[in-house]
């Protein structure tokens, strides 16, 4: 209530109020703060936002991905058109070499009952490291029970992720972006005596090259170059600010030798924040009382 009255918002208008973008800013903050009151306290961490709004330094980070928007998102399309291209050959020539190991949540519904002594009935009779008499085994080449089970266990957090071509898209689109070398790195390790080894090969560097090193890095450096111009334009009103008198724009170099120094001059001859207790005088003194002076600021003003 004190910012929409100190800013005269409820004088302007319906329609100066919802154009306002403080006003709009300020009232998502109300209601960001009923959220936590009656909803969930989640909500008040949202508000320490407001410290990006108000350092201008953070707000220049956002802009730098808000302010070429444009750019980013068309680039953002482009290495989608390359993800899809690069999931449809990898549906149809190298769907067997999508595997992927995952890291299922332990369901004890589906675990088999154990005895007394901790293993259970099946592991006992198949696995067991005991020759079983009257078996057609060779008694010295029995492989391990625990060596069975981890291969069992390994084949069993494995998955085949390209069954579809939506699942192809989203193991391209998941594992391909977020790996450094692409989508070569989560796939399955071909052998060169496959006869498909030249073109998995090819496969994985042009996605290498074409989307993580190309697109990718055009994405960061579009923001990474915008950051740097929101800089230098910070730093040019704050050097224009320290260099230059607000009132004239005489520069400081101009008061070199001179009786009156910069400082000196922004400070008695040309101190703004006189000027701007002049024009309050004049809007709050009653224009029949204005003097010759007076009359002519007002009339400028106006």
């Amino acid at each position: 209530m004190s910012f929409v009255g100190n800013c005269g918002t409820f004088t302007r208008g319906y329609k100066a109020m919802i154009m306002d973008v403080e006003f709009l800013y300020h009232l998502l903050y109300l209601l960001i703060c009923a959220l936590g009151l009656f909803v969930h306290e989640f909500f008040y961490s949202l508000l320490l936002f407001d410290l990006v709004y108000r350092e201008e330094t953070l707000l220049n980070v956002i802009k730098s991905v808000t302010r070429n928007g444009r750019s980013i998102i068309l680039t953002a399309v482009l290495a989608l058109i390359l993800v899809y291209l690069f999931s449809i050959v990898g549906y149809l020539f190298f769907k067997d070499d999508f595997i992927l190991e995952v890291d299922k949540l332990p369901n004890e519904t589906l675990l088999p009952e154990r005895t007394e002594a901790g293993e259970t009935m099946t592991g006992e009779f198949l696995y067991s490291d005991v020759c079983k008499a009257g078996s057609s085994e060779n008694c010295s080449s029995i492989i391990p029970s625990d060596q069975v089970m981890a291969e069992e266990m390994e084949e069993e957090n494995k998955e085949h992720t390209c069954e579809t071509l939506l699942m192809c898209i989203v193991t391209v689109l998941s594992h391909g972006l977020r790996s450094g070398g692409g989508v070569g790195d989560v796939l399955r390790k071909p052998s060169k005596e496959e006869p498909l080894f030249a073109a998995r090969v090819i496969y994985d560097l042009l996605f290498f090259f074409m989307v993580i090193i190309i697109v990718l890095n055009l994405i960061f450096g579009v923001i990474i170059d915008t950051f740097a111009d929101l800089r230098s334009e910070k730093q040019k009103k704050e050097e224009i600010l320290k260099t230059t008198c607000f009132i004239c724009g005489l520069e400081r170099d101009k008061f070199d030798n001179k009786t009156v120094t910069f400082e000196e001059h922004i400070k008695e001859e040309h101190n703004m924040w006189h000027y701007l207790c002049f024009i309050v005088l004049v809007k709050v003194k009653d224009s029949t009382e204005y003097t010759g002076p007076e009359s002519y600021v007002a009339e400028m003003i106006k």
